[in-house]
Order: C-alpha cells, then structure tokens, then sequence
C-alpha cells in the first residue's frame, strides 16, 4: 500500500469511494451529501487551499482524506481535515489512520500550524487529536455536536485561544456539514 497526494486522474475515484462508504454506513442521503463534499473540495477550491491524500493497492484506491484551509484573524497556517473514508471492505485494518498520520506529516513538513477535524474523539483521538472547546476557536457554523469538535498542533506550541469565528473554505461553507 502506498500513500500520496491525489492527482488529476483521481476524482471521480475519490467521489465514488465517499459516496459508496458513507451511503453504507449513514444511508443513502449521507452519501450523496458527503460525495457533493468531496466533489466541490475538489473542483472548486484553489490547489493551495486543498490538500488531499490517498491511500492506493495495486492502482486501487482504498481511502481518500481531504484537508482544506481554515481562515483566522491574525492570520495561521490551518486546515481542517473533512471528510476522510476507508473502502467499506477495508476498514478496521488501520488504514483511516495511517492515511490520517501520513496527511498530517506532510501538512507538518509545509509549515501547517493547526489541524482541527469535527468528529468522533474516540476515533481521532488515536491520531493525536485532542477535545477544544467552540470558545477556545470559534467554528465556523453551530455545532449540533461540539464534543465532536477537534484539533491538533504541528508545532511545538499548544493550541491557542482565538477570538473570532475562523472560517473555511466554500466547498465546506454550509450548515448541514456542520
């Protein structure tokens, strides 16, 4: 298996893939919500808003995480990582989170500050992720879940407090993903 930054030819890969895991595991509308996601991340953000991975076998692609830039006033290097998926048939063979430790060393190694992610702690937790309160940085929509609500430094410091709601790419810019 090998890990790495998704090309040209693998959208409409990486679009399925989304589509089909969250459909089988959240049902049908899931799946087409989180597959428009991953869509529009990567038709419509800047390349130097996105960074998005792959985890591939044999030409096949296995799993697909994407990590788009948050905006803060004083501007950070941030991204938040939304959504990330593993082949329904591939899963608990660890390979969600080494995708997720690999996205996050190369982020790392391009000076990215900040990682927050908006899920499952016990889950995220294994990757490093820690709990953050919606006071310490304001997201960018309500929360229905704010237990959910994670984030993890890249550099040496601890994670800040910032005043001021950050805000995310437009892909990412709507409520009901929130």
């Amino acid at each position: 298996m090998n890990f790495r930054f998704a090309t040209q030819n693998d959208p409409a890969a990486i679009v399925s893939l989304f589509t089909s895991v969250f459909a089988r595991s959240e049902g049908e509308a899931e799946g087409a919500l989180i597959g428009q996601l991953a869509r529009n991340l990567l038709a419509q953000t800047e390349e130097s808003d996105l960074a998005c991975f792959v985890a591939a076998e044999a030409e096949q692609i296995l799993g697909a995480i994407a990590f788009s830039r948050l905006t803060f006033d004083p501007a950070i290097a941030a991204f938040i990582l939304a959504p990330v998926a593993v082949r329904s048939d591939r899963q608990g063979q660890g390979i969600g989170q080494a995708l997720i430790r690999y996205g996050l060393a190369e982020l790392k190694h391009q000076g990215v500050s900040l990682v927050l992610t908006y899920g499952d702690p016990a889950f995220y937790s294994k990757v490093g992720f820690q709990a953050i309160s919606p006071e310490q940085i304001i997201p960018p929509f309500a929360l229905s879940q704010p237990e959910g609500w994670l984030g993890q430094s890249l550099s040496e410091a601890a994670i800040a407090t910032y005043s001021g709601r950050c805000t995310c790419v437009a892909a990412l810019s709507d409520p009901q993903y929130w």
